[in-house]
Order: structure tokens, then C-alpha cells, then sequence
């Protein structure tokens, strides 16, 4: 090896040490800066945000009927609530607390044929036994979360990710991943509602349209059709017998 080659290669190892050292350097610095599953920043705190779910416990949750949290069909797993299948029945979640206007966010995962949603403006809760156990729904606006290639969402494009469940369909389509965690964001303000995915605004309606109102009055208990439809409620998560993990779910009520 001549000297001009010796001192090239001598070259190029000081350029290799010291860009290893400044990545040494730059990636704790990185990683102490990346945020925490649920967990609030300060920032965050200040503008009124709240946690939903603390990562580690069920506090502020409860089955959808009211019941004590139904540990048979859900779990905490990985800083998540799971929805687990069941053979056995399985039932909805629920916040304790109830929201009128509010900007919800949360990360959320489906497996693939995965089937779940986020429902709100609840009007009732349905509670029966068929031959898979004991089922308890929570009947009310949903955002829909589902594989495409789930037959649900197949069968109707108002049934896929980011949709008003069997109302009105996403546009656009946003892009998700099956297999890996996503990031949701629900608004209600007032009569207005929007869904956004992955930081797309995917829909944008208002209750009072006629669609909107239709499902609403549909959904009031059978024994009070003159009821007038519920414009608070909690937030519940739905268990459809697919595998969902949730994280991150807080919310920033607007009252």
C-alpha cells in the first residue's frame, strides 16, 4: 500500500469514527425526546387533554351495561386494552364519565379480517345470551375500524375504516396499516363531527343532518321512542371477536 492509498484509508476511518460518534451522541437525545405511550406533555396538559386509559390499569372503564370491568373479554396487554375473543360472549367497554363536545385521539391495531369501532353519542346498551355466550353492545355513532378485506367492509363502503358506520363513507380513503398501530382522531363541537386517520381528515358531517338523525331516533330504547336524543354519553370500545389493541386514548373535552 502506497502512502497516498494509506493516508485515503486513513481518511475514511476518521470520517466513519466520527460520524458513529455524533450518531452515539444524537440518539439518546432522540430517544429521550420521543414521546411515551399514555402518557400527557405538559403542553398537552395546559390545553385541558386528559388521559382515558392510564397504560397499566382498567380505572375509568367499565363494561358497557354498567358492570364491573369484563376482564373474560378484555385485557391490558403492552400498555393496551385488548379486546380478546371469545367463545364464550364478549361485551363492549365504556368510559365512566360522559362527553358532549370533545376532540378524541387514540392509536389502535387490528389483526388481519380484524373487525371493531369507537362508538359515542350512545342512545342505549343491548344486553342478550345467544349460543356464543353473553353479548353487550353499546348502540350509538360509531367509527368504524375494519380490514378491507373484512367481509363487513367489503360488503358496503360505508363500512370501512374512518366511516360513519353504515351512514356515510370516508373521502377520502386514508391509508392504514393491518398488523401495526394507527392513529385515529374523533371530534364532536357542537352538531358538527369530523373523523380523521392517520392525519387525514376522512369525513366531516353534522348531527342534525337527516341521515345522522334518522340513526340517532332508531336508537333510543323500545319502552322511550319519544325519549330526546342523547347529546352526552361515554365513549365505548367495541369488542366485535377480533383481536384490537387501543393506546393513547385521551381526550380534550370542549364544553
Amino acid at each position: 500500500m502506497n502512502t497516498d492509498e494509506r493516508r485515503s484509508k486513513e481518511n475514511g476511518l476518521s470520517v466513519f469514527i466520527g460520524v458513529y460518534l455524533w450518531l452515539t451522541l444524537l440518539l439518546p437525545v432522540v430517544s429521550a425526546a420521543a414521546p411515551q405511550d399514555n402518557r400527557l406533555a405538559d403542553a398537552e396538559r395546559q390545553q385541558g387533554w386528559r388521559l382515558l386509559f392510564d397504560g397499566s390499569t382498567s380505572k375509568g372503564w367499565v363494561e358497557v351495561t354498567g358492570k364491573p370491568f369484563p376482564s373474560h373479554s378484555w385485557t391490558i396487554e403492552d400498555g393496551c386494552l385488548k379486546a380478546l375473543v371469545r367463545q364464550d360472549g364478549f361485551q363492549d367497554i365504556r368510559t365512566v364519565d360522559t362527553f358532549r363536545s370533545f376532540d378524541l385521539e387514540f392509536d389502535w391495531k387490528l389483526l388481519q379480517d380484524g373487525n371493531s369501532g369507537v362508538k359515542y353519542l350512545i342512545q342505549r346498551t343491548d344486553e342478550w345470551v345467544n349460543q356464543e355466550g353473553r353479548q353487550a353492545r353499546a348502540r350509538g355513532l360509531e367509527y368504524q375500524l375494519a380490514d378491507d378485506h373484512n367481509s363487513d367492509a367489503r360488503s358496503d363502503p360505508s363500512r370501512v375504516t374512518a366511516s360513519l358506520y353504515s351512514v356515510f363513507a370516508p373521502s377520502p380513503r386514508a391509508r392504514f396499516v393491518i398488523g401495526a398501530f394507527n392513529h385515529s382522531r374523533l371530534m364532536v363541537h357542537g352538531d358538527h363531527v369530523e373523523h380523521w386517520l392517520n392525519g387525514t381528515k376522512a369525513l366531516e358531517f353534522e348531527l342534525p343532518q337527516p341521515e345522522v338523525n334518522r340513526l340517532l331516533l332508531s336508537m333510543r330504547p323500545s319502552d322511550s321512542p319519544n325519549r330526546p336524543i342523547r347529546r352526552e354519553s361515554p365513549i365505548s370500545l367495541q369488542n366485535h371477536s377480533s383481536e384490537t389493541w387501543f393506546r393513547n386514548v385521551k381526550i380534550h373535552p370542549l364544553d
